[in-house]
């Protein structure tokens, strides 16, 4: 090695962020494994490389002493004095026995070990651009399959979307490009691990900030989400200037907003419901498209019971009870509906803790 490689660590320092003398250090620890595993295991060594020329060095260390035992290890006082006229028994004493070919050696081993370490710094440095960003929203393109789990490609690396948080509806076709919402993401030896969702209820609230301005910007908020991933989602939004519908800034002119996301969803439909502090009327609101013609709150066990002509009913229950289980979701609460006749449907006595605010 010499001035050039030196050189062109500083700029790799410049380039990747990784210091130099952490390099320089990493290097001469494997050069020691290098030397011991080409000219002898046994001896106690060590590497220096000139931080100045890159030129290395190989130095054999032993034990000052009166009585040698081994040879590899240990050196006679009077031999010691040749290196040391000062030397005394106990003492560590180092000569140099750097191999007449030990440069080749070194040049493999530098490639290796700076090629070992910008690998493990580029790791990082993706660890820690997508660590803070746990739920959020990124887009990627389908790569390939490893079982059933489906790899997004995210740019930089790869992103793993298991079984569980795919959309059973949803067909992955390799190239497609796809948003998918940030689960997790660990740092293993392999690099950083993320793992994405596009069943989460927080895929469809990242879909809203980023076509509704007035989401983005705290003008309206997202009070609660229900979701049934590839099939139905009733969103909760509120305002608090009275000179914004926070329904109909989601909903878009002629719709387009939220038709965005649907299109996003691949046809999942999107209930868009306005939040009201009066629990009886935002269960009303959250049951809609049915029309309710009483809501009464029992504060006690947390349940509504809730009164609908009886051509709603079916509408207000819902396919297998799916508008009903969704608004009990959304506002928390249980939700028996009735018609006008007095017989009572429940409504699977599900509440809210499933939302995603």
């Amino acid at each position: 090695m010499n001035i050039e490689f030196i050189e062109a660590l500083a700029q790799i320092e410049k380039e990747k962020g990784i210091s130099k003398d952490i390099l320089l250090d990493a290097l001469e620890a494997s050069l020691i494994s290098a030397y011991k595993k080409n000219y002898g295991s046994s001896q106690n060594v060590s590497v220096s490389i000139d931080r100045d020329t890159g030129e290395v060095k190989v130095f054999s260390k032993k034990v000052v002493t009166d009585e040698v035992k081994d040879t590899l290890l240990e050196i006679d006082i009077n031999e010691a004095y040749t290196f040391n006229p000062t030397a005394k028994i106990g003492d560590v004493i180092s000569i140099e026995v750097t191999p007449k070919k030990f440069g080749r050696i070194a040049a493999q081993t530098a490639k290796q070990v700076v090629m070992q370490r910008i690998r493990e710094a580029e790791r990082d440095l993706i660890f820690e651009e997508y660590s803070g960003r746990e739920t959020d929203i990124v887009t990627g393109i389908v790569q390939r399959f490893d079982k059933k789990n489906v790899i997004i490609d995210l740019g930089k690396t790869e992103a793993i979307l298991p079984t569980g948080e795919q959309i059973s509806s949803e067909e992955y076709v390799q190239g497609n490009r796809i948003k998918v919402y940030i689960l997790e993401v660990k740092k293993t030896t392999k690099g950083p691990q993320i793992t994405v969702s596009r069943s989460h209820p927080g895929l469809v609230k990242r879909l809203f900030e980023l076509e509704v301005p007035e989401i983005y910007e705290g003008i309206v908020e997202i009070k609660g989400i229900a979701r049934e991933a590839g099939s139905r989602t009733k969103i909760a939004v509120y305002s608090k200037n009275e000179n914004i519908d926070p329904v109909g800034a989601c909903v878009g002119p002629k719709g387009s907003r939220v038709q965005s996301i649907v299109d996003e969803l691949n046809g999942e439909k999107i209930d868009i419901i306005k939040w009201d502090k009066d629990v009886a009327e935002f269960i009303s609101n959250a049951l809609s498209p049915a029309k309710v013609l009483n809501v009464v709150i029992e504060e006690n066990t947390k349940t509504a019971r809730v009164t609908v002509s009886e051509s709603q009913l079916s509408l207000a229950i819902g396919k297998e009870g799916q508008n009903a289980r969704l608004a009990a979701r959304l506002t928390g609460w249980k939700i028996d509906i009735k018609s006008e006749d007095g017989n009572f449907n429940a409504s699977d006595d599900l509440r809210g803790d499933e939302s995603e605010t």
